[in-house]
């Protein structure tokens, strides 16, 4: 128990468990944030180290790009986190009324305490976990939906604390004194404290026009807020393998340094070269032992071999790249004019390494639109054609749209579909039979347009609407009677006794949904029964009189439809009174009530007359099937997870195609105990090892889930690995997110990917190393906490198996290339101090070392990495194969960063030796007999390198666009033009200008053309034989899908810009 003092306020902070920034603590939290990254570290050392000591660079050539990529990013983090405030305080500031001083007060729902009486009116979301103290209706209760918290869009009926339904106005609210007792607050949504009183936060009122309760969680302690789970910052595998291929460059960054700095003392260790004659040291140099500053040196000289431009390049081709996504056109759902949305262009590329997929089911893979498709009545089948029943075998031949005629059982089936439900009615006219009235008296001006159904479960809405065609009006529904019209005049039915959704004993948890109803015209009570049925076994098992034809009842399972039997038994006056007074003894019992009404349910549910059964099928997404499938021919696995209950999401599982019909389904439901749960995963893994041909699917439940979790773990995922298919079915959303941190963790580290689209769905999004939201019809949550938004599932396919395969070709290469081409720049650095004494004099001038990696070799792997295409996108669609190549990171693997290291070390021995072998003797390159000097033997090394880099990439690329070809041969222009320029004019405000005329007295020697055109061709030479050879021994299966590519350039693109057409609208989209 808990002081007023000690309960929370009502305000939800969704940064709450995050590292939260706030306008003072943003700069000094981001900046802890970005400078745990090695590199930025690393950067910032030199940065440091260059304004210490006299360095061969200037500090500005590590500062500037070091405080551009800060500042870019901390803008970025400071962006999205002011948006996730902002959705907060659209939260936080929604108007709400309580009852305070005698009279309703509208305040902020942060305003709200534990305590508070708060109304809420129809289809308002309730703000706070209330107690149900009263509703406007005559029996207490309300009706409501939880989608946003179970995923389950039915209604629901919840009850006011029967010593307070009858407060009906404020004044009587106010005067109310009481004391709510409940346990501590707690995330489980399947717990709660009374489930008939408890309306959580979430939630939304349907079909009620008000109601009144009393605030008992609030704030982060609503089980809603209980349920998130703290957002973390998501690094892709190609980021991880970054800071991996970083610290081995930084070995070999300190290897160069230590080597360079051991060997500058060795060499001087002779005086000649120690104190030569033409550079005397100083008394002060002489007694200062400077082997630190000389490391650092060093250390600054080769920093080079690391560019803090990489990052800069990969943060502008993530955000550029993403614009991709929102213009595809194949990504817009034109219906609900909604295009696809990239929160985070952080996690690009792992789109494309995506091993697992959790989705999510109502919403999702589902419309949450439930139809009728056929039923069996008396052992004869019915379909429905054209808005009528007809018997299997006969055709629609009545042309007046009449119904066949029903008699006996035929007629007691109608009825009992017609009856056994608790659908309410929602009028459109104002004046309607809400408030009472005689329905009789607008019976005949009423029709269907008149009126909307709710149901506690979609099944019974889909078939009451079914009957409605069938000329089976339901007007007016209460607990107590219900006025229909079934191809009779207008009748009242009464409901003596409702018995909702008992457990049937039967091997598998079948539930029984009866009522007990008094047909008044013919003075008998019968008791009509639907049960969902599951598989066909347990029928001989339950006390049901069956048909001479039982197997009429697999087509609609085959069918994966939501199969209901319906059944009824008749009561004579006495039967009937024995079975009231066995109820209300049970209902009103002290002691072991839920025992004494199990005794009582089943002996009322025996000697059951079987009357028929129906498949109601609930409607999936367009194209949900093919992109299942997809995605499973790419190596994807799929797990569904899902807050509705076992029959529903097997029955959904079987219609999407994520379980197959051969597919061997096992179960680990409704585990009691540790040892239970163990002692069927060992079976289960049995089974698995025993038949291992055929393909496995798993269905678990949230309870089991649980128990397997906390000692079984390793057991639990030995059975789900070795299935093709899992589904895990009553799960609370904390529990969604601890499924993917399972795998997630799991040795071999699996990337998923986590898809939803309500707020229950939200904590596995966050979770996933991808979360992906629907933008469904419960809110806007989910979208707002993913890092990618698409409207419906099956863009789903593309998104991975085209978006994901261009982001990951291209900027795995990137980074494989940034890395090649400053091992080419800076080991001819290395290797020139090997002639220079290692007295740290650079060999490229200053302007050459800062615009390398900024202006001449930037754009063209820029480019490539936003359009580079190795197979066209519908090939990757239509092979999602191909997707497999790409997998566990291939690209990035340690062999191909080897290869692409030791070809720079490599190609970097050919630059230098290659010109050192021109310039190394006393050769006179120009025509009037002067000599090269080091500069100029530095600007050769240096324009063999440029040509030679920009070139390699030319033969990556397999997609040429104007651009490509624009910035390629415009780079290699762009370097010559420049360095005209800059050694042609004396500049007036550079201070000294080393490379006056350098580079036009190089050009002007035929020998230097030559050298530059022998070491370009002597370094592409063997990757060309390399290409061919491969190719042609050993292509991949990528290799042999561009034989297919055909088209060109200008036909490839299309499908990633927008279109023009005559639609503005599409236009500017």
């Amino acid at each position: 128990i808990r002081s007023e003092a000690q309960f929370v306020d009502n305000r939800i902070n969704s940064n709450k468990k995050n590292f939260c920034y706030t306008i003072w603590n943003f700069v000094p939290k981001n900046l802890f944030e970005q400078f745990r990254r090695i590199a930025n570290f690393y950067f910032l050392i030199i940065f440091l180290v260059q304004l210490m000591i006299d360095t061969p660079t200037s500090p500005v050539t590590s500062g500037l790009p070091l405080f551009f990529v800060i500042t870019v990013t901390a803008i970025k983090q400071g962006y999205e986190d002011w948006l996730r405030h902002k959705a907060d305080n659209e939260v936080n500031g929604a108007p709400v009324f309580v009852v305070r001083s005698g009279s309703l007060v509208q305040t902020r729902s942060k305003n709200i305490r534990v305590g508070d009486i708060v109304r809420v009116a129809k289809d308002e979301t309730f703000p706070v976990d209330l107690v149900l103290l009263s509703s406007d209706r005559e029996d207490g209760t309300c009706h409501i939906t939880t989608a946003s918290l179970d995923g389950e869009t039915n209604l629901k009926t919840h009850y006011s604390v029967a010593e307070t339904a009858v407060c009906q106005s404020v004044s009587q609210l106010e005067a109310l004194q009481a004391v709510v007792e409940c346990q501590q607050p707690e995330a489980d949504l399947y717990r709660p404290l009374g489930p008939e009183n408890l309306l959580l936060r979430g939630a939304r009122l349907k079909n009620t026009k008000e109601i009144f309760g009393v605030a008992v969680y609030t704030g982060m302690e609503s089980k809603m807020a209980l349920n998130y789970k703290c957002k973390s910052q998501k690094r892709s595998a190609v980021e991880k393998s970054m800071n991996t291929f970083l610290i081995i460059y930084l070995g070999i960054l300190l290897f160069e340094a230590i080597l360079s700095t051991i060997l500058k003392y060795a060499w001087q260790a002779e005086d000649k070269w120690d104190e030569p004659f033409y550079n005397q040291k100083t008394e002060q140099e002489r007694n200062s032992s400077p082997f630190i500053s000389d490391f650092l040196a060093f250390l600054v000289l080769y920093n080079f071999i690391i560019p803090i431009s990489l990052y800069v390049t990969v943060e502008m081709q993530k955000f550029l790249g993403s614009f991709f996504i929102g213009w595809d056109l194949d990504l817009y759902h034109e219906e609900s004019d909604q295009k696809a949305q990239v929160n985070t262009s952080d996690l690009n590329e792992e789109l494309g390494q995506v091993e697992y997929v959790f989705t999510d089911k109502t919403g999702t893979l589902t419309e949450n639109e439930m139809q009728f498709r056929e039923c069996s009545i008396n052992g004869t089948k019915y379909r429905e054609v054209n808005g009528k029943l007809i018997p299997e075998g006969m055709t629609d031949d009545s042309p007046d749209g009449s119904t066949p005629h029903l008699i006996g059982d035929e007629l007691l089936f109608v009825k009992a579909v017609s009856l056994c439900h608790t659908v309410q009615i929602s009028y459109d006219q104002p004046d309607c039979l809400v408030g009472g009235g005689d329905p009789f008296s607008h019976a005949n001006g009423f029709s269907s347009t008149h009126m909307e159904y709710y149901a506690s479960s979609p099944d019974e809405k889909a078939l009451v609407e079914n009957q409605l065609r069938y000329q089976a009006l339901i007007i007016c529904f209460s607990v107590l009677s219900l006025y229909a019209s079934i191809h009779l005049p207008f009748l009242l039915f009464s409901y003596p006794h409702f018995l909702d959704f008992l457990a049937f004993t039967l091997p598998l948890d079948t539930n029984l949904f009866n009522m007990v109803i008094y047909f008044s015209s013919f003075n008998t009570y019968v008791l009509l029964s639907f049960c969902y049925l599951l598989f066909f076994f347990i029928l001989p098992l339950s006390p049901l009189y069956l048909y001479p034809s039982p197997s009429l009842l697999l087509p609609p399972l085959q069918k994966g439809l939501r199969t209901l039997v319906v059944a009824c038994r008749h009561f004579s006056p006495e039967e009937y009174d024995d079975v009231d007074r066995r109820l209300n003894a049970a209902r009103t019992a002290l002691q072991q009530r839920e025992e004494r009404l199990q005794e009582a349910f089943s002996y009322i549910e025996k000697d059951l007359q079987l009357l028929g059964a129906t498949g109601v099928e609930d409607k999936l997404q367009d194209k949900v099937q093919e992109t299942i499938e997809a995605l499973r021919l790419a190596g994807i696995k799929v797990w569904v997870l899902t807050g509705d209950k076992h029959e529903t999401a097997v029955s959904v599982s079987l219609s999407c195609g994520h379980f197959h019909r051969t597919m061997n389904i096992l179960e680990l439901l409704q585990q009691r105990s540790d040892n239970e749960c163990a002692e069927q995963l060992r079976i289960l893994a049995r089974r698995i090892k025993e038949d291992h041909v055929i393909q496995h699917g798993l269905v678990v439940d949230g309870a089991s889930l649980s128990l397997a979790l906390r000692e079984h773990e390793k057991l639990f995922m030995e059975v789900c690995k070795n299935c093709s298919a899992v589904l895990c079915c009553r799960m609370a959303p904390l529990q969604k997110a601890k499924v993917v941190r399972l795998l997630k963790t799991s040795p071999e580290k699996p990337i998923t990917l986590a898809i939803g689209d309500g707020a229950n769905d939200v904590s596995m999004i966050q979770e996933a190393h991808v979360g992906i939201g629907i933008m469904g019809k419960e809110g806007r949550q989910a979208v707002r906490n993913s890092d990618y938004a698409i409207a419906r599932f099956k863009f789903l396919a593309k998104l991975l198996l085209v978006h994901g395969h261009f982001y990951y070709i291209r900027i795995a290469t990137l980074v494989q290339y940034f890395f090649y081409k400053n091992v080419c720049f800076i080991t001819p650095q290395f290797l020139y101090q090997f002639f220079c004494l290692f007295s740290q004099q650079t060999l490229y001038d200053s302007v050459y070392l800062t615009l390398y990696n900024i202006c001449f070799t930037s754009l063209p792997i820029l480019i490539y990495s936003l359009f580079e295409q190795l197979v066209h996108p519908h090939v990757l669609q239509n092979k999602p194969g191909l997707y497999r190549d790409i997998s566990k990171n291939s690209l990035l693997s340690f062999r191909t960063f080897l290869y692409w290291t030791l070809l720079g070390f490599c190609h970097a021995f050919v630059f230098f030796f290659g010109s050192y072998i021109l310039m190394g003797e006393d050769t006179t390159l120009m025509g009037n007999g002067q000599m090269f000097g080091n500069w100029t033997f530095g600007t050769l090394v240096f324009t063999v390198m440029v040509i030679t880099v920009t070139l390699k990439l030319a033969l990556e690329t397999h997609f040429w666009t104007w651009m490509n070809h624009f910035v390629t041969w415009g780079s290699i222009a762009f370097y010559f033009i420049f360095s005209l320029f800059y050694g042609g004019i004396i500049w007036p405000f550079l201070h000294t200008q080393d490379m006056y005329f350098v580079f036009v007295q190089l050009l002007s020697s035929g020998s230097a053309w030559f050298a530059i055109i022998i070491i370009v061709i002597t370094c592409l030479f063997p990757d060309v034989v390399k290409k061919v050879f491969y190719r042609h021994l050993q292509p991949t299966s990528t290799q042999k899908s561009q034989v297919t590519w055909g088209g060109g350039a200008e036909t490839k693109i299309t499908s990633f810009l927008p279109r023009p057409n005559n639609d503005s609208k599409k236009a500017e989209r």
